[in-house]
């Protein structure tokens, strides 16, 4: 495994990282949590030290599964990123309004509280990196905010604070604000070879701003895996059930295009995808989504294959420009 230092911090974190939402929210098929600590800590005796959750996966469950995974003294070897920002415990009311996210609340005494249940979720005395989950343009702007994230920063209970965009690709505004205005270690974005904007410009701002990003999504929901076919189906509660029907067979006519990212390198189509990603050096680390062992060993195994040279990644830009040669008007209708 290699690693990476984020920027402006003493924390390094591994290049391939493990999104823990796979695990605990159910939107990658239900696993039990002795299933999903296993998961953890074979992902850990593999090199994996970076574990990115989120107070509201599985109301809790995330951050609950990496205090029994990681307990006493293994919790000095690794680096947890969770997120704050929803008031997951009003969702129940909010579904009923007919909301399908639970409420955002930034205000300074919720975050308070917030912080204080995350850390006695996790078991531990700080935070490595305190992330904004899915922030928009007004909490960026708000400097209260920014002064209690400073305070926490200072009183140890937060080692780092950084920035997770989303839900869905976009968000460019508040990705570059956030980079050049705000003094916050990290964003987290989606970037991969099939969808490379707004990331483009956010590794533009990062390096002129010098600051480090974090890649959830690498595999762009498993099709730059390599393991789709015209037959493939998705289990009742995975959320690619729900995808347009041509998202399937556009993204399969994609990735026949990338094969030559494969031939004679020894890497599969998911472990060039993460080195497509990591080809940024302001990339700390990517976050494919990890629901088993072998999935598992393929891409840890990604951290020992050869870079992608320059002319690949000019390759991959050149087909994303010309949208993989597939009319516009599809590829709209695919992702909408």
């Amino acid at each position: 495994m290699r690693y990476r230092r984020i920027a402006n911090t003493q924390i390094d974190v591994s290049e391939i990282g493990f999104g823990v939402w796979t695990l605990a929210s159910g939107w990658w098929g239900e696993r039990s949590d002795a299933e999903a600590i296993t998961l953890l800590r074979q992902a850990f005796d593999r090199g994996v030290t970076f574990f990115d959750t989120a107070d509201t996966y599985g109301d809790g469950r995330g951050e609950r599964l990496l205090a029994q995974a990681f307990p006493g003294a293994d919790r000095a070897d690794i680096v947890i990123g969770t997120k704050c920002g929803y008031d997951w415990e009003s969702r129940s009311e909010a579904r009923r309004a007919g909301q399908r996210e639970a409420p955002q609340r930034f205000d300074v005494p919720f975050l308070e509280r917030a912080l204080v249940a995350s850390l006695e979720r996790l078991g531990c005395e700080h935070i490595d990196l305190w992330q904004l989950h899915n922030a928009r343009a007004a909490q960026l702007e708000d400097d209260a905010l920014w002064t209690f994230l400073e305070r926490v920063q200072r009183e140890g209970r937060v080692r780092a604070v950084g920035v997770a965009l989303g839900p869905a690709i976009g968000w460019r505004e508040e990705g570059e604000y956030a980079l050049r205005e705000r003094p916050g270690a990290t964003v987290q974005m989606i970037y991969n070879a099939l969808e490379l904007d707004p990331g483009r410009a956010l590794i533009e701002a990062a390096r002129m701003h010098g600051r480090s990003l974090l890649v959830r999504v690498p595999h762009a929901s498993g099709m730059l895996e390599g393991h789709y076919t015209t037959d493939t189906t998705f289990a009742e509660g995975d959320h690619r059930r729900h995808r347009p029907e041509r998202w399937l067979g556009e993204g399969l006519q994609k990735i026949e295009q990338l094969r030559f990212l494969t031939d004679g390198t020894g890497r599969t189509l998911g472990q060039a995808a993460l080195r497509f990603v990591l080809h940024e050096p302001c990339v700390v680390s990517a976050l494919p989504n990890v629901y088993e062992l072998a999935q598992l060993d393929e891409f840890v195994g990604a951290s020992d294959c050869s870079d992608l040279s320059a002319d690949d990644v000019a390759r991959v830009v050149a087909l994303y420009e010309r949208n993989y040669g597939l009319p516009r008007e599809a590829a709209e209708a695919a992702t909408s």
